[in-house]
Order: C-alpha cells, then sequence, then structure tokens
C-alpha cells in the first residue's frame, strides 16, 4: 500500500489560478526528486486535455505518457487550499494531489485516495484542518469513521429454505464473518424471534454483541408460512451506530407504500439499491449492462469520458460494478465512479430515468465500445 508522509503535504498554499497550483505541485516533485524539470509541461499539457478535478474538492493532477521518462521514483505531492481554486465551471479545488508515476503504479494509488475521498465528510476536513499528521491520516483511511458494512456479498436470494431459523442463522452467520458481531450476537438472534413488518418482510436483531455496524439480507426462494404470516425476506442489523437507520428508513418507505414485491423481485443489486437509495420505479427506469476492455480499467482518464459521455442526458444515470460491492453511484461524480474500482474485465450496470434515457444508454454503450478515449 502507498504511504504517504507529512513531508508530501503543504498546508494553507493559495494560487490565482488552477495553472499556478499545478506549477506549484509540479516544483514541489520536482524538489522532492520525483520528476525532472519539464514535467510540468506534461501536468498542464494533460489538464487541457481532460480535467483532473474528480469532485468534493479534490483534484488530482498529473502528467501525460509522452512525460513518463521524466519520472524518477513514483509518489505524491498534496497542497490544501483552503480559500478554493477555481478549477472549471462550477468546479472549486481545495486539495490537489499531484501525481507522478513510472507505469501504472498511479492506479492503486488512485483507487486507494479516490476511496477515502469519496465520503463527503472527509473531503471537507481535508480543506479545514490545520494538521499535515491529520491530514495525511485522512488520506489514508486512518481517521475515516467505521464504514457500515452492507454490500452484495451479504445479500442472497433465491436461498433454499422452508424456515426462519435457517434465514436467521443464515444472516447472523455472514455479519460474524465479517466481523460485525460476536457469537453472543449469533446465539441471541437465532433464538430470538424476528419482528414481522408486514408483506412478507421480517427484521431481526440484538442488543448484544454488535461490534460494527452491518445489515445482512437472505430471501427465501419460494416465501412460507411461519406461524400463519408470510416470510419473504429477513433483513438482520448490527447496529453499533445509528447508520443501520438509513436502511430501515428506505424499507419503512417501501412499507408504507406497499411496494413491498419491489424487494422480493429484485436481484441482489436491486435489493440493495432499494435499501440505501432512492430507486425509481421499474417501469420508468431504464437498464443496461456492458463489459469495461479497458487494459487499465476505470482509472481517471477513462473514467472522465464516460462522465463527460453521461453529463450529455438530461437523464439521472447511476453506475453500479456488478463485481465489486454493488452499491449504485452517481454517474456525474468522477470521484464516485473511478472509486467503484472497475478493473478490465467487470461488469457494468447502468440504470437511467428521463426522457433521453435510451438514447442515454446506448450512447454510453458505444463510448465503452470505442475505448473510452483510449481505443477500442
Amino acid at each position: 500500500m502507498f504511504q504517504l508522509s507529512q513531508q508530501d503535504i503543504h498546508l494553507g498554499a493559495a494560487a490565482g489560478t488552477k495553472q499556478d497550483a499545478i506549477r506549484q505541485v509540479a516544483a514541489a516533485l520536482t524538489e522532492a526528486g520525483r520528476v525532472s524539470e519539464g514535467y510540468v509541461d506534461g501536468m498542464l499539457a494533460r489538464e487541457l486535455q481532460t480535467s483532473t478535478y474528480l469532485g468534493n474538492g479534490i483534484a488530482i493532477p498529473h502528467g501525460t505518457t509522452d512525460t513518463r521518462d521524466l519520472v524518477l521514483n513514483t509518489g505524491v505531492q498534496v497542497f490544501q487550499f483552503p480559500h478554493g481554486i477555481e478549477w472549471g465551471e462550477g468546479q472549486t479545488a481545495y486539495v490537489v494531489i499531484g501525481i507522478a508515476a513510472k507505469s501504472d503504479e498511479h492506479l492503486t494509488l488512485l483507487r486507494q485516495l479516490t476511496h477515502v475521498l469519496s465520503d463527503d465528510s472527509v473531503a471537507e476536513q481535508l480543506a479545514k484542518t490545520d494538521s499535515a499528521e491529520e491530514l495525511r491520516s485522512l488520506l489514508m483511511g486512518e481517521k475515516t469513521a467505521a464504514e457500515f458494512r452492507f454490500d452484495t456479498q451479504l445479500i442472497s436470494v433465491d436461498v433454499a429454505a422452508d424456515s426462519l431459523i435457517t434465514l436467521q442463522a443464515l444472516n447472523a452467520g455472514r455479519l460474524q464473518q465479517i466481523g460485525a458481531v460476536d457469537t453472543s450476537f449469533v446465539s441471541d438472534v437465532i433464538i430470538r424471534k424476528p419482528l414481522s413488518l408486514g408483506q412478507g418482510i421480517w427484521l431481526s436483531d440484538s442488543v448484544t454483541g454488535n461490534l460494527a455496524s452491518a445489515a445482512a439480507v437472505s430471501r427465501p426462494a419460494k416465501a412460507f408460512d411461519h406461524e400463519g404470516e408470510k416470510v419473504a425476506l429477513l433483513l438482520t442489523l448490527a447496529a453499533a451506530d445509528d447508520k443501520p437507520l438509513d436502511v430501515l428508513n428506505y424499507l419503512g418507505d417501501l412499507l408504507r407504500a406497499g411496494k413491498a414485491e419491489r424487494l422480493l423481485n429484485a436481484d441482489a443489486v436491486g435489493v440493495l439499491a432499494l435499501l440505501t437509495s432512492e430507486v425509481e420505479e421499474q417501469s420508468e427506469v431504464l437498464t443496461a449492462e456492458y463489459v469495461i476492455r479497458n487494459e487499465h480499467g476505470l482509472h481517471a482518464r477513462p473514467g472522465t469520458a464516460l462522465v463527460n459521455c453521461i453529463k450529455k442526458f438530461n437523464s439521472d444515470i447511476t453506475v453500479t460494478n456488478l463485481d465489486g460491492s454493488g452499491k449504485p453511484a452517481n454517474g456525474r461524480s468522477l470521484m464516485k465512479v473511478v472509486a467503484l474500482g472497475v478493473k478490465k474485465g467487470h461488469h457494468l450496470r447502468f440504470t437511467a430515468s428521463g426522457e433521453d434515457a435510451e438514447v442515454a444508454l446506448k450512447s454510453i454503450g458505444e463510448a465503452i465500445a470505442e475505448g473510452l478515449g483510449e481505443g477500442a
């Protein structure tokens, strides 16, 4: 894993333009022995090709392939601009991370950083902190809040089960496997009857053994009866803080609207989306799935090409990495898209709702087929 030292961090910087900011970053990379003179020209040229603004106040200027021979050692220089730098129309960068990479080492670094920076609250702290150590810790993920674990690996559909205890044991076992609960939670959840929420949806939890917040879902292949009530899905929550309440709120909205069947008919990715975000009625949503063929996946350049393609349309478009966490991301946010960690061969599901949804999905497919600016 990439390591960042306090010597690579520059707090309280100021610049009049993004070009001035890039020159400062390039000078620091040169002084640190990361690049030779002239690398700054590649950084400025890259910015003309495509913006390196990620979103959430973060920009990552780096050189072109033509200037890789000027890179002496892979590394970064981080500049904080508390007053902000105008990076583009409606874009203000508060943290600028200059990257020097001899080949493709920066891809791992980029995924690591964007994963951390995809948390809006962390990005705000980066802009405001006056401590180099705190900024370093935030970037390295050492001071992020405990993550709420809920992804497609914690969702099972079409389970061969005809009893509640089987679903309870399956969910509790998964939560224990990821370290969210201990054995006391498992024992308590299995012996206690879950709560029926109606429409075939059940909820189980425990006041003991919660180590971290997480959620697990099991849905039997065929609904069955338990003491005269329908069992079609069991949600089990581990609660170490209030983050699981968001899942309950989304679930409550579905139940109040009498639309539990949406959970019962969706695949694992769809279940996750319904319990973590607002999802339009299926009749109003179009979907398409494409495979990424870019040799290095969706790093900054092809990621930017994809986001720019999406921004041409008025429809609301989300992107889900079916080979990743399964969580949908806003297709208009470069940071969110790059943070999906898409590699070559990964399958992406695009959902679009709006008047130009069909045209948008077709255009996205064509852009991916053409290599997103890197050739087919």
